[in-house]
C-alpha cells in the first residue's frame, strides 16, 4: 500500500525560539489506482487549497510498472511547483534520477548507485574483475547500468582496481537473447528486473547452461522483494543486496522523515527572517494572490538538505548528498541457500550472509556462502584455462632461440619458455647436423614471448611453442600455401605468435589481431668512412653568401671608405693630388678592406678623414660579424664523412634501373617473406635483378652488405632498425623512407590504412613511394577462430596503457643508431641568415653621409673661430687630428697644399715665374743694400755679392735639376758650371717668399 502523508506547518516563532504545528492533514490512497487526470487533481483541489509546504511520501510497494509510472508524475508535478517532498520509497531505483540542482526530493531509501557499489564490492571480495549485466526493459533500468559504470570508474580511480564490463544484455519478451553470452568470458552476472521477469530469464538461462556451477547472479532489491522465499526458477547460489521493505520499516521511515522536516523547518527559521511564514500559497490557476510556483521552495530544501540527526548509536549522521540522496547507507547481502542444513530438499531461501556498510572503505562482512551448484569454492570470473598449440618462427628480437642450462636442462628466467623444435636449429656457431628429424627443446625468448607470456596471464591459457618444419613466414607458391601461413591454411596450429605481416593475402586465409607494432619495407646499406671534402673550408655558406661577401660586400666596403676619404675635408678635399704626408691610394683601400676583414697582422695606412675612419671601423665591426659565424660553422663541416649508397626508398633509380649504372646496383631479400611478395607484386623487373641476390635468411644478407657482396638488403624495417642498432662495428644504416605512419592510440585508426578499424580485420593499403608498404605484426589465428576477439581487446588495453611500448623500449634498443644523422651534415648558411650582417654594412654607409656634412661644416663654418694656440691644445686632449687642424704648423701645411694646386704645369710658365722672383728678390735685396749704405756709406762688397746672386738664380733658372754642367740659355749668353749645394740653398731661398705670403 502506499502511504501519502501531507503536513501544512503555519510557524509562529515566539520567544526561545519556538515553532507550533496548527494543522496536520494525513491522506493513505492506492497510488496505482490513480490515473494522471486523477493525480493532478489532487495535488491542485487537495494539496495546494490547504496550502501545503511540505510532502512526505512513503511507499514500500515494489510493484514498478504502473505504479512507479504514476508515482514519477507525482513527483514531476511537485517539482515543478517547487514544493520539497522527504521520500521513502522501496522502489525508487525505478525513478527517473533528476540533476542535483533540479531536483527537490529528500530520498531516504536506498538508491540505486548504492546497490551497484555494494554488487561491486563483492565483486572485489572475490577477486572478479569482469562481469556482464543482465537487464529487462523495466523502470530505471537504464539508471542502473549508469550506475554500475560510475561504481566500476570510482572503484579504479580510488583503489586501482579495474573492473571490466563484458557486455550488456537487454533481455527481451521470451529472453532469447541470453544466448549472445554464450562463448563469451562472461562468468559473473548481474541482473535487474522485476520479480516475475527474473523467473523468466532465469528459466531460460538454466536452460541454455548459464546457471550451472561456473556462473554467478548477483540481482538487486527488486528481484527479491520482501519475502526470504524464492520461485523455483532461481538457481541455488544466487547472491543479492537487500533492504528491508516492511510495515514495521515505513513506520520507522516516517519517524526519521518527520525528523528531517523538523529540524529542516528549524534551520530555516533560525537562519532567516523569523517573522517569515511557510505559506506558499500556489494554485494551478493563475489569480492575484497565488503563483504557479513557490518562490521559497527550493530554501527550504537546501535546509532540509543539510540536516544532520542522530538517528541510530554507533552509525554515522543521517545525511544527505547534493542530489538528495541518503549518505550512509547498510545492505544486506542475501545468498539463496537450501531451506534444510541437508541440501537435499527443493525449497530455496534467501539468507544474510553479511551486510555492506557505504561509509567503511572495505565495509563488507560476509560469512559462509553456498555457490552454485552446492560449492564451497566460489568460481572464476572466466572460462576455465584453455590450451594452444603456438607456431613460431625465430627472427631476433621478436623471437630468439638460445640452449637450455646444460646442467638441469631448464630454460632460466631471463632466457625465456621452453620451445620445441622439430629440426635441428645450429645455435652460437654450432656445425649444423643435417636437416634430418629429431625432437629438440630449446629455450625461446624476444618481444613476443612476453607479450605471449601476458596474454597467457590475462586470457588464462597454457600453450605449447612449436616451430615450423618449413621455416618460412609464408608466401602463396604454385596455389599452396608455405612456412608458418601454410600451418594456419591447414589448422595445424591454433596460433602463430611471431613477427609475421599482415597483408591482404594473408588474410584471405588467416584471421589476424590489431597490429602489435608497426612495420614496413626498410632498406639496409654499409658505412664507409670517407675523407674530408677538399671545398670543406667554404661550405659553412652557400654560393650566394660567398658571392655577395666577395663581389658586393669588399667592393661596396673598400670604394665607400675611398670616396669619403676623397670628399673629406681632412683628406683629398675632393682633389686629385694627394696632400702632404697623405700616404692613402684605391689599392691601399683594398689591402685595408682585405686586411681587416682577415685580421691579417700587416702595415696599412689608414684614411686620414673622420668619416672614412668611420665606414673602416663599421668594415671592421662586420668583419668580426662574419669571422665568428664562420668559423662557428666551420667545426662541424671539417668532420670525416661517412660515404653510404643514401637511397630515397624503393623507387630509387639505382632500385628501379639497377643495371642502367656500372657496376649494377646489387641488392636483394630473403626469399619467401612478405618483403619478396610485395616486390614482386608491384615492380617485377626489379624482382628479377633482385632473385639472383636473395638469401634465405636475413643474417646472410647482413654480412653480404658489410662484406660489400651486395650493396643494399630489404627486409621489415622494425627487424633491421634492430639489427643494425646490435651491430658492434655500428657500420650499418636503414636508409628510405619507410615510417611514415605515427604511433597512434589503440582506438584510433593507424593513417596508413585505408579502410575504417575493426576489432575482426585491418585491410592494408600500399601507398607508394613515401609510405611504401606500411603494415604491421600481427598474431594469427586459423579463419574463423574465436580467440581473435579476447585477443584484440586485449591488445587494445597493452597498447593503451603503454605494455606494448615498454617492451618494445626493452627489446628494440641498442648502441649504434640505425638512421643517419642528420646533425653531421649542416646545411650551409644561406643569405637570409647572413642578412643582418649586410644590413649593417649598409646602415654605417648611410650613416657616413651624415658625418661627411658634419666633417664638411666643421672645417667651412666651425674652425675659423676656433683657430688659436690655446684652442688647438685643448682640442688635442680630445682629438689630435682636430688640434692638428687648428695649429699654425697645420695651417702652414694646408697653404703649401693650396699653393701647390695652382702652380704651373709647364716649363715656359715655370721659367716666367722663377725670372718674375728672381728679380723681386734682386729688388728686394737692393733696397736692403741701399738702407745699410745709407747707414754705413760702403758700398763696395754689396755690389760684389748682387753681382754674386744675379749669376747664381739665372742658373738656377736655366738648368735642369741634377745637372750640374754648363748649358746655353740663349744666343748670346753662357752660364759656368755651379755646385750643387748651392743649387739646394737657392731652393731654400725660394721659399721665403711663400713663408711671407703666409705671415
Amino acid at each position: 500500500m502506499d502511504w501519502l502523508i501531507r503536513f501544512k506547518w503555519l510557524i509562529n516563532f515566539e520567544r526561545h525560539s519556538k515553532f507550533i504545528i496548527n494543522k496536520t492533514w494525513v491522506l493513505l490512497t492506492f497510488f496505482f489506482f490513480l490515473c494522471y487526470t486523477a493525480i493532478l487533481d489532487m495535488v491542485c483541489e487537495t494539496f495546494l487549497k490547504r496550502n501545503v509546504s511540505a510532502i512526505l511520501f512513503l511507499s514500500n510497494t515494489e510493484l514498478y510498472g504502473r505504479n512507479i509510472a504514476a508515482a514519477q508524475y507525482f513527483l514531476q508535478l511537485t517539482n515543478y511547483l517547487r514544493i520539497p517532498v522527504v521520500a521513502w520509497n522501496a522502489d525508487n531505483s525505478g525513478l527517473e534520477k533528476r540533476s542535483a540542482g533540479n531536483n527537490l526530493v529528500i530520498q531516504l531509501a536506498p538508491s540505486a548507485s548504492h546497490q551497484a557499489n555494494a554488487m561491486l564490492s563483492l565483486l572485489k571480495r572475490y577477486s572478479w574483475k569482469q562481469f556482464s549485466i543482465v537487464t529487462s526493459t523495466v523502470a530505471g533500468y537504464r539508471e542502473f547500468i549508469q550506475a554500475v559504470t560510475e561504481a566500476a570508474y570510482k572503484f579504479e580511480s580510488q583503489s586501482s582496481y579495474k573492473f571490466k564490463i563484458l557486455g550488456t544484455v537487454l533481455v527481451n519478451n521470451n529472453a532469447s537473447n541470453l544466448g549472445s553470452l554464450l562463448g563469451t568470458e562472461a562468468r559473473i552476472l548481474l541482473l535487474y528486473s522485476t520479480r516475475d521477469e527474473a523467473r523468466s530469464i532465469l528459466k531460460t538461462a538454466g536452460q541454455m547452461g548459464l546457471t550451472g556451477d561456473k556462473y554467478v547472479w548477483i540481482v538487486t532489491q527488486s528481484v527479491i522483494g520482501s519475502t526470504t522465499e524464492s520461485p523455483p526458477e532461481f538457481p541455488v547460489g544466487m547472491l543479492g543486496v537487500h533492504f528491508e521493505t516492511t510495515d514495521n520499516q515505513l513506520t520507522k521511515s516516517i519517524s526519521t522523515a518527520l525528523k528531517v522536516f523538523v529540524n529542516g523547518v528549524e534551520g530555516f527559521h533560525r537562519e532567516s527572517n523569523a517573522s517569515t511564514l511557510l505559506n506558499p500559497k500556489v494554485s494551478c490557476e493563475d489569480s492575484a494572490s497565488t503563483s504557479s510556483r513557490w518562490a521559497q521552495g527550493e530554501q527550504l530544501f537546501k535546509y532540509l538538505q543539510n540536516v544532520r540527526i542522530e538517528v541510530d548509536p554507533g552509525r554515522p549522521s543521517l545525511e544527505f548528498d547534493a542530489d538528495g540522496t541518503r549518505s550512509s547507507v547498510e545492505l544486506k547481502i542475501v545468498n539463496l541457500q537450501p531451506s534444510n542444513s541437508g541440501g537435499s530438499g527443493r525449497e530455496l531461501l534467501w539468507r544474510q550472509i553479511g551486510h555492506w556498510q557505504s561509509w567503511k572503505k572495505d565495509g563488507l562482512d560476509i560469512q559462509d556462502i553456498v555457490w552454485p551448484g552446492h560449492s564451497h569454492v566460489p568460481p572464476e570470473d572466466g572460462p576455465d584455462k584453455f590450451h594452444l598449440k603456438v607456431a613460431f618462427l625465430e627472427e631476433p628480437p621478436f623471437i630468439s632461440i638460445v640452449p637450455p642450462d646444460p646442467v638441469s636442462g631448464r630454460c632460466p628466467v631471463s632466457h625465456g619458455v621452453p620451445c620445441h623444435v622439430g629440426n635441428h636449429v645450429p645455435l652460437n656457431g654450432e656445425a649444423d647436423p643435417g636437416p634430418f628429424p629429431r625432437n629438440v627443446t630449446q629455450c625461446c625468448s624476444g618481444f613476443c614471448i612476453d607479450l605471449l607470456e601476458k596474454f597467457s596471464d590475462d586470457l588464462g591459457f597454457t600453450y605449447e611453442l612449436i616451430r615450423v618444419d618449413d621455416p618460412k613466414f609464408g608466401t602463396h607458391v604454385n596455389g599452396r600455401w608455405n612456412g608458418l601461413m601454410g600451418a594456419l591454411a591447414n589448422r595445424r596450429v591454433d596460433m602463430v605468435m611471431t613477427s609475421l605481416t599482415v597483408n591482404a593475402e594473408r588474410e584471405h586465409v588467416a584471421d589476424f589481431t590489431i597490429p602489435f607494432m608497426e612495420t614496413g619495407i626498410a632498406i639496409l646499406v654499409a658505412k664507409r668512412t670517407g675523407i674530408i671534402s677538399p671545398t670543406a673550408f667554404l661550405e659553412p655558406f652557400d654560393t650566394a653568401s660567398w658571392l655577395l661577401v666577395g663581389v658586393v660586400a669588399i667592393q661596396v666596403a673598400a670604394l665607400a671608405i675611398f670616396l669619403f676619404e676623397w670628399l673629406s675635408p681632412s683628406g683629398y678635399n675632393m682633389q686629385l693630388s694627394a696632400p702632404t704626408n697623405q700616404r692613402f691610394s684605391l689599392f691601399r683601400t683594398y689591402w685595408l678592406v682585405w686586411a681587416i676583414l682577415f685580421q691579417a697582422s700587416v702595415n696599412i695606412d689608414c684614411p686620414k678623414g673622420f668619416t672614412s675612419r668611420f665606414i673602416s671601423n663599421v668594415w671592421a665591426t662586420f668583419a668580426v660579424v662574419f669571422l665568428a659565424i664562420y668559423t662557428a660553422n666551420l667545426a662541424a663541416f671539417m668532420i670525416t664523412r661517412e660515404e653510404f649508397y643514401d637511397l630515397s626508398g624503393v623507387e630509387d633509380p639505382r632500385l628501379i634501373s639497377p643495371k642502367s649504372h656500372e657496376p649494377p646496383f646489387r641488392f636483394g631479400t630473403v626469399s619467401n617473406t612478405h618483403t619478396e611478395a610485395t616486390i614482386l607484386k608491384h615492380y617485377k623487373e626489379m624482382h628479377y635483378h633482385m632473385r639472383n641476390y636473395n638469401l634465405n635468411e636475413i643474417r646472410a644478407g647482413i654480412d653480404a652488405v658489410k662484406r660489400g657482396e651486395l650493396d643494399a638488403f630489404l627486409y621489415d624495417g622494425a627487424v633491421l632498425d634492430y639489427l643494425v642498432a646490435q651491430d658492434e662495428e655500428c657500420r650499418l644504416l636503414t636508409v628510405g623512407s619507410w615510417v611514415s605512419c605515427h604511433t597512434q592510440l589503440a582506438f584510433e585508426r593507424p593513417k596508413c590504412y585505408r579502410h575504417p578499424f575493426t576489432i575482426q580485420s585491418w585491410d592494408i593499403s600500399i601507398p607508394f613511394p613515401d609510405q611504401y608498404a606500411m603494415t604491421g605484426y600481427g598474431v594469427a589465428f586459423p579463419r574463423g577462430s574465436k580467440y581473435v576477439t579476447p585477443f584484440n581487446e586485449k591488445l587494445l588495453e597493452y597498447i593503451e596503457n603503454g605494455d606494448v611500448d615498454r617492451l618494445r623500449r626493452f627489446w628494440l634498443t641498442g648502441v649504434c643508431k640505425p638512421y643517419k644523422e642528420e646533425r653531421q651534415f649542416s646545411e650551409p648558411l644561406s643569405t637570409e641568415q647572413f642578412l643582418s650582417a649586410f644590413l649593417l654594412l649598409l646602415s654605417g654607409i648611410g650613416l657616413a653621409f651624415l658625418l661627411l656634412g658634419l666633417e664638411h661644416i666643421y672645417f667651412h663654418s666651425i674652425r675659423p673661430h676656433l683657430t688659436s694656440p690655446t684652442t688647438g691644445a685643448c682640442c688635442s686632449l680630445i682629438s689630435i687630428n682636430m688640434g692638428k687642424s687648428l695649429t699654425f704648423r697645420d695651417a702652414v701645411f694646408e697653404t703649401q697644399d693650396r699653393l701647390r694646386s695652382h702652380r704651373c704645369r709647364d716649363a715656359i710658365c715655370r721659367l716666367h715665374l722663377r725670372r718674375l722672383n728672381l728679380q723681386l728678390d734682386i729688388t728686394r735685396t737692393r733696397v736692403r743694400q741701399l738702407e745699410k749704405q745709407l747707414n754705413s756709406g760702403s758700398s763696395g762688397s754689396s755690389n760684389q755679392y748682387i753681382g754674386y746672386l744675379t749669376n747664381f738664380f739665372l742658373l738656377d733658372i736655366i738648368s735642369p735639376v741634377g745637372n750640374d754642367k754648363l748649358q746655353s740659355v740663349g744666343e748670346d749668353r753662357i752660364v759656368i758650371e755651379c755646385p750643387s749645394t748651392m743649387r739646394q740653398h737657392s731652393q731654400l731661398l725660394g721659399e721665403i717668399p711663400e713663408m711671407e705670403t703666409v705671415l
